[in-house]
């Protein structure tokens, strides 16, 4: 399937992975089903590449609150090239609460529970320690796979899917490509809104992101696979929510929440990689 000159983009060690349920390749680009129990995740495969990580001068200026201009300033700046050298498998939705109920047995913490596509909502009310939990538990059932969550440069990588703009469709705000804005008092069920380029729904608002990094500080010059390390209390979150404003949904903003932070607005995505063919594993991001 992958000629020798782009093996470089290839999913690494294996394709299908070995915990695919179903696989196959579309307009989107290459994609593997995770089962657990009777809930299947979409995954997508993100190649490794090269992008412009924060937000242009022109982006940050065309905010028009002074503080949060000057929040973007001091946390978006400066837009620096960075290269990821590894590819990753990335949940095409934000982890739903049938997934956690699936792979956790345990009891559901999201506040949306009501109405017959309860389950099809993002899960919410996690804290970045929960998700550890989560992880912990997928990989009991499923050791042929590391579950992780991405990075801060993982997760904008993702989530531009090839654009520049403040949002992967443009730089203005459009309710009708995603929750946000409180319009709708809620999160919805996942993939009610159009997929990015890379076919990842709800990048922008429904709920907040847990990254497996804290923040680092935004340096001239180019960087490789950064992090922001995982020392400390604090660990980034991207993406917006329901609730936010869209200002707090584009692609360069950065949140910042405890470990120990849950609320409604807040919840993740799931990221896999498969085991090397020697069975170790490497390091997992995000324990």
């Amino acid at each position: 399937m992958w000629p020798e000159a782009l093996l470089h983009r290839a999913p690494v060690h294996d394709f299908p992975p070995r915990w695919a349920q179903a696989c196959g390749d579309d307009r989107y680009g290459l994609w593997a089903d995770l089962q657990v129990g009777a809930v299947v995740q979409r995954l997508r495969w993100i190649e490794p590449g090269s992008f412009l990580m924060g937000s242009s001068a022109g982006e940050r200026q065309g905010i028009e609150e002074k503080h949060l201009r000057e929040w973007a300033d001091a946390n978006e700046a400066p837009a620096h090239p960075v290269t990821l050298t590894q590819g990753f498998w990335l949940a095409d939705t934000p982890c739903t609460q049938a997934l956690w109920l699936a792979v956790t047995g345990g009891q559901n913490p999201s506040e949306f529970q009501q109405g017959e596509e309860a389950l099809l909502r993002p899960v919410e009310q996690v804290s970045w320690d929960d998700t550890r939990g989560f992880l912990d538990a997928l990989h009991a059932l499923r050791s042929e796979a590391e579950p992780f969550l991405p990075s801060e440069a993982q997760w904008e990588y993702a989530c531009r899917a090839g654009t520049g703009t403040a949002f992967w469709w443009g730089d203005r705000a459009d309710a009708s490509r995603a929750n946000m804005d409180g319009k709708l008092a809620s999160t919805t069920p996942v993939k009610r809104y159009a997929a990015n380029p890379w076919g990842l729904h709800d990048m922008h608002g429904n709920v907040w992101e847990w990254c497996s990094d804290a923040k680092r500080v935004y340096a001239e010059g180019p960087q490789t696979d950064p992090g922001g390390g995982a020392e400390g209390d604090a660990r980034a979150v991207r993406g917006g929510s329901w609730f936010s404003r869209a200002v707090f949904a584009r692609a360069a903003y950065r949140g910042l929440g405890p470990r120990g932070y849950r609320d409604r607005y807040q919840g993740f995505r799931l990221a896999l990689r498969s085991p090397s063919p020697a069975g170790g594993a490497g390091a997992r991001q995000g324990r």
